[in-house]
C-alpha cells in the first residue's frame, strides 16, 4: 500500500495503474505482441514482433476491389490520410502494421513513421533494463508489459566492463569495453536487433550523458581513476556521427547529465585526484558556452550521495529537476533560481541502496523509480510519481525481471 505522504509501505506487492495507462494511452487498436519468454511469475513475456520481409502483397488486399495502389498504403482515404491514422497507433502495434504490405512494412522500417511522429508530438515513452549481464528487456507502460530483446552477443571483457546506456531516437547505445578497446552497441527499435555502433573520438567510460531528440551528448569519464577527462562529444543520430563539443571547465568522472530548458547539464562527479565535484556545468547548444553552477550539490547533499560514489539519481520531469536521494530515500527538487533544492516527498521499495543497482529517470510526465520492493526481493519493481497529482504518491507499476540488480536503464522517446 502507499500512504499519501509518498512513501511506498507494506509488503511492497505491485499492481498496474490503469490511470497512468490511459494518460498514456493514444486511439489505436493494441494487438498483443506474441512471444514465449516467461517473466519471474511464470507468466508469457512477450518479445517484440519480427518485421517481416517481402510477401504477397495481391494477397492482402484481395477483396479490396480493383484499387491496389500500395502507395496510398489504406485503399480508398489516400497515403496522407493512412499515415495520420498510423501515427495514432501505438508503437508495439507497428510489427503488426508492418506485416500488411510492403509500403506499410518500408514506412516503419526506414523510420519515416517515428519521425513524423516527433514532428506531430506523438510519442511514447519505453523503458529498457539491463538486470543480467548483456540481458535487456523493455517495459511498455501503456500495456504494463514486459519485452524482451535479443541478447547483445559479444565477448566476456564487453559483458563484465563498465557500462553506459544512452537512448537516442529509435536506437540503444550501449557502451563498453572489448580486449583492445571501447566499443559501442547498438540495438535498433527498427529491426529489434543488435549491431555494432559507431565508436567515440576519445574512447573512455563512466561518462556523463544526456540525450534530446536525434542529438546525444557525452561528457568526462576516464580511463583510469587518475586518466580523467573534461572532453565532451556530441551524437547525431541522423548522421550516425560524434563531433566533438567545447571542454568542460573541469575533468569529471561519474557525474550525472541531463538535458533541461533545451540546455546540457553536467552535475557533480569525481576528479583525477579523487576529491567529490560539489559544482555543475551547464552547455547552451546555441551559444556553444559552458557555465559553472557553484555549489549546485550541497555538502550535505554531498555526504549523503557520497558515500559509495555512485553518480547522483537524477530526472527531468515536465522541465523540472528532481533527485533521488538513495541514502535518506529522499525526492529532492532543484530550485534552479535559488540555486537550492527541497524534499517533496519519499522513495518507494527497500531501503539501504548505496546507489548502485537501482534507476531513476523521467517518463512522459512522470518520474520512474527502480529498484528492490522489498529488502530481500530477487526482483526489481517500476514506481512511477506523477508531480500533476493534487497528493503526488508513488505507485507500483509491475514486478519485472528476476533480478535484484539494474545494470543500466534508458527510457527511449519515439
Amino acid at each position: 500500500m502507499v500512504n499519501q505522504g509518498g512513501h511506498a509501505q507494506g509488503d511492497g506487492n505491485c499492481r498496474g495503474d490503469s490511470s497512468f495507462s490511459r494518460r498514456l494511452e493514444r486511439n489505436s487498436p493494441m494487438v498483443a505482441a506474441k512471444g514465449e519468454a516467461r517473466n519471474s511469475k511464470g507468466t508469457k513475456k512477450p518479445r517484440l514482433p519480427s518485421i517481416p520481409e517481402d510477401q504477397d502483397d495481391k494477397k492482402i488486399w484481395d477483396g479490396y476491389g480493383d484499387d491496389r495502389d500500395l502507395s496510398s498504403l489504406i485503399p480508398g482515404i489516400g497515403r496522407d490520410n493512412s499515415i495520420s491514422c498510423v501515427l495514432r497507433c501505438s508503437r508495439s502495434d507497428y510489427g503488426v502494421v508492418a506485416a500488411l504490405n510492403r509500403s506499410f512494412r518500408d514506412l516503419v522500417r526506414s523510420g519515416e513513421i517515428y519521425r513524423l511522429r516527433q514532428k506531430e508530438g506523438i510519442t511514447e515513452d519505453w523503458i529498457y533494463l539491463s538486470c543480467g549481464i548483456n540481458e535487456w528487456v523493455a517495459y511498455n507502460p501503456i500495456r504494463h508489459q514486459w519485452i524482451n530483446l535479443p541478447n547483445l552477443i559479444s565477448e566476456d571483457v564487453f559483458a563484465f566492463s563498465d557500462k553506459e546506456a544512452m537512448a537516442i531516437g529509435t536506437d540503444l547505445l550501449v557502451f563498453g569495453k572489448d580486449m583492445t578497446s571501447h566499443i559501442v552497441h547498438k540495438y535498433s527499435h527498427l529491426t529489434n536487433s543488435w549491431s555494432r555502433g559507431t565508436p567515440l573520438g576519445m574512447p573512455r567510460c563512466l561518462f556523463g550523458h544526456a540525450s534530446m531528440g536525434h542529438i546525444g551528448i557525452v561528457a568526462g569519464g576516464c580511463r583510469s581513476v587518475t586518466q580523467v577527462y573534461s572532453y565532451v562529444e556530441m551524437y547525431d543520430l541522423e548522421t550516425d556521427t560524434w563531433t566533438r563539443l567545447p571542454d568542460m571547465n573541469k575533468a569529471r568522472r561519474l557525474s550525472s547529465a541531463v538535458f533541461l530548458d533545451g540546455k546540457f547539464y553536467v552535475v557533480g562527479g569525481i576528479d583525477a585526484d579523487r576529491n567529490f565535484l560539489r559544482c555543475a556545468e551547464v552547455y547552451d547548444l546555441k551559444t556553444k558556452h559552458w557555465q559553472v553552477i557553484p555549489d549546485m550539490l550541497p555538502e550535505r547533499m554531498m555526504n549523503d550521495l557520497g558515500i559509495s560514489g555512485a553518480p547522483s539519481l537524477l530526472a527531468v520531469v515536465n522541465n523540472e529537476l528532481y533527485c533521488a536521494n538513495h541514502t535518506k530515500m529522499e525526492l529532492r527538487k532543484y530550485d534552479m533560481a535559488r540555486n537550492r533544492w527541497s524534499v517533496v516527498g519519499h522513495l518507494p521499495g527497500a531501503e539501504g541502496s548505496p546507489g548502485w543497482g537501482v534507476a531513476f529517470k523521467g517518463c512522459g510526465s512522470c518520474a520512474v523509480f527502480v529498484t528492490r520492493p522489498r529488502v530481500f526481493a530477487q526482483t526489481v519493481a517500476l514506481y512511477r510519481w506523477d508531480p500533476r497529482e493534487e497528493t503526488p504518491r508513488w505507485v507500483c507499476l509491475g514486478e519485472g525481471p528476476r533480478s535484484a540488480f539494474v545494470f543500466n536503464c534508458a527510457v527511449m522517446r519515439c
